[in-house]
């Protein structure tokens, strides 16, 4: 998205959960617990975009901070001139691997017993 944002020559912003551990960000610009910051090449140096963390450089006010975001933080990323974009949510992270059953399955006797297949709605 942001290499998108960055290619249609807007500037892409990223909505970050400031109470999330791990996230460095300049405190007093945090607002009901998250912040909106400015990802674009010409306002940040040493901008890293990994697949865990969003790393980079940035002038807050008169002052140079060390930024520091982990992927799980981000809560959107859109572009300020048209506000288009991705917003996360909880739903948007994959679900928890299952884990194997603790007991063995019963043996079977050679017969499968077939069942008819279903439709699920997903919303």
């Amino acid at each position: 998205m942001h290499e998108w944002i960055s290619d249609s020559n807007q500037t892409p912003h990223i909505v970050v959960d400031a109470s999330i551990e791990g996230v460095e960000v300049p405190r007093q610009y945090v607002q009901g617990g998250k912040i909106i910051l400015n990802v674009s090449s010409n306002a940040t140096s040493m901008l890293s975009l990994g697949n865990d963390l969003v790393r980079f450089r940035a002038r807050f006010g008169a002052a140079t901070y060390d930024v520091s975001v982990p992927i799980v933080a981000v809560l959107g990323i859109y572009a300020r001139e048209t506000g288009q974009g991705m917003i996360f949510s909880e739903a948007d992270t994959p679900p928890p691997q299952p884990t194997p059953p603790s007991e063995p399955a019963p043996a079977t006797t050679g017969e499968t017993k077939r069942t008819k297949p279903t439709l699920k709605v997903i919303k």
